[in-house]
């Protein structure tokens, strides 16, 4: 029998989401050299800015804001229907909504419930963060924003709706959503990473059962449910139609002056494994 040679990392200082929903992209990442800072989508998108991390696990609207980013792997988080762990929750009707108090570790999702709610129902709300450890209960605004492991599950209270923000965003523009890519700042010698992070996502995709068996009770979810969410929920493959689906949500966001104009999509894809 031949076995694959296993790939190590070369020396980069790396961040990834501490999130369910990042456990496959970092599965076999340990096994492979690499030292990785676990920390909020905000907080990685802000050291990677400052040089604290060279690679990171970034929102895909940072990959738009930062300076001269370039995507290293084809390795990401995103959804083509439903994501489970992104909601949108509504006391009133989505064209009524005056305030969103938006998750303070979103930047990505915030921006697309921003584009949803402009796009769709002609409304620009006021926003509040809702800070870290706060939930439905602990905001008036007429909607709230939700991501990561807190969004996932039922919650109590009266709401008029609730929104997926990844089947909303499927359905609305027939393309998957990208919600995180690894990126690299500039500078950075990123050569060989790309390949180790699609190995390591593939051993972590190989891998979903045991996985879902590790997290599910730390998540308050059954196997069987985390096993759903990360299966059938989430999608880990930056593909045609994601790279697509990325320069629309660029597009959209720059109209709303939500995203710098000039950004150069392709030349940040050029890197890509």
């Amino acid at each position: 029998m031949t076995h694959r040679l296993q790939r190590h990392l070369p020396a980069a200082r790396m961040g990834a989401v501490q999130y369910l929903n990042t456990r496959p992209l970092v599965h076999g990442l340990a096994a492979r050299g690499a030292d990785v800072v676990y920390d909020l989508p905000s907080r990685l998108a802000d050291h990677l800015a400052t040089g604290r991390l060279d690679v990171a696990l970034i929102p895909s609207i940072e990959l738009f804001r930062g300076n001269g980013y370039t995507v290293v792997s084809d390795a990401c988080i995103g959804c083509r229907g439903p994501v489970m762990s992104v909601k949108l929750f509504f006391r009133t009707r989505p064209e009524r909504v005056a305030r969103l108090a938006v998750d303070e570790g979103s930047r990505t999702s915030g921006t697309l419930a921003r584009i949803l709610l402009a796009e769709r129902h002609g409304v620009t709300p006021q926003i509040e963060s809702l800070p870290i450890g706060s939930g439905l209960d602990d905001t008036a605004a007429d909607a709230v924003l939700l991501i990561g492991d807190r969004a996932i599950g039922s919650h109590r209270g009266s709401f008029q709706l609730v929104w997926d923000l990844g089947d909303e965003w499927c359905r609305w523009t027939g393309l998957p959503f990208v919600f995180a890519v690894w990126a690299a700042r500039p500078g950075v010698d990123a050569a060989g990473v790309g390949a180790v992070l699609a190995e390591a996502r593939d051993a972590g995709v190989a891998n979903l059962a045991a996985i879902a068996a590790a997290e599910a009770a730390p998540h308050g979810l059954t196997v069987p449910q985390c096993l759903g969410y990360l299966r059938d929920n989430l999608h880990y493959h930056l593909a045609a139609q994601e790279r697509e689906a990325l320069a629309v949500f660029y597009r959209r966001a720059k109209a709303l002056e939500l995203a710098p104009v000039g950004f150069d999509i392709a030349a940040s894809l050029a890197s890509r494994v």
